[in-house]
């Protein structure tokens, strides 16, 4: 795992982002992307909230997604093999780049035919425990034309980023603004963040 791990690392460092196209095995993605299904059809997915308990998007202009939290305490073996990668992914960083990491929060998130998420960043206004923003997908066969793509903005200039399975991004989360551009067909992934709490 530490060569994908320095993959994401070097990205990051050379140009604010770092990207592996192959972060989760074909069968751990497998797994995370039966589990969302399985949520989906069982009503488990909620519609995505925006901000904390002090600022919230009541009337959800912002985003359209539908999320589900994973559980520190779950059972499901994909989980607990995505969350453990997690662990290893933040010590990895802690010993190489002294980020003092020592907590993360993922969801699954889905966004249906027709749905988005607006141009934002990922840390909450009165809350900087959020440091690193981090996205796997879990989108087999996406197409070009299926939209769905994550759009990061820096230095004036927009970088698009398909959201292809087994694929994981990794940035900063209080710097760089983007977006999820409208998604044609079923755009699923876990998203979350690494902390310093």
């Amino acid at each position: 795992m530490e060569a994908k791990f320095e993959e994401l690392i070097e990205g990051f460092v050379t140009g604010n982002i770092g990207i592996s196209e192959d972060f989760l095995s074909v069968s751990l993605a497998l797994g995370l992307r039966q589990n969302l299904l399985l949520l989906n059809k069982d009503s488990s997915m909620v519609p995505a909230g925006i901000g904390n308990t002090l600022i919230k998007d009541e009337l959800q202009k912002m985003r359209s997604d539908k999320t589900s939290w994973l559980q520190d305490d779950s059972k499901n073996d994909a989980e607990i093999e995505f969350m453990d990668m997690i662990r290893q992914f933040m010590g990895h960083l802690n010993r190489t780049c002294f980020t003092g990491l020592n907590a993360f929060e993922f969801h699954y998130a889905l966004y249906e035919t027709g749905t988005f998420y607006k141009r934002h960043t990922d840390q909450l206004r009165y809350d900087d425990n959020r440091k690193f923003s981090m996205i796997t997908y879990l989108n087999e066969n996406w197409k070009e034309s299926d939209g769905g793509q994550l759009v990061i903005y820096q230095d004036g200039a927009a970088q698009q980023i398909s959201p292809n399975n087994q694929k994981a991004i990794f940035f900063q989360s209080d710097v760089l603004e983007h977006e999820v551009v409208v998604a044609k067909q079923s755009r699923l992934s876990v998203t979350g963040w690494l902390k310093r709490v």
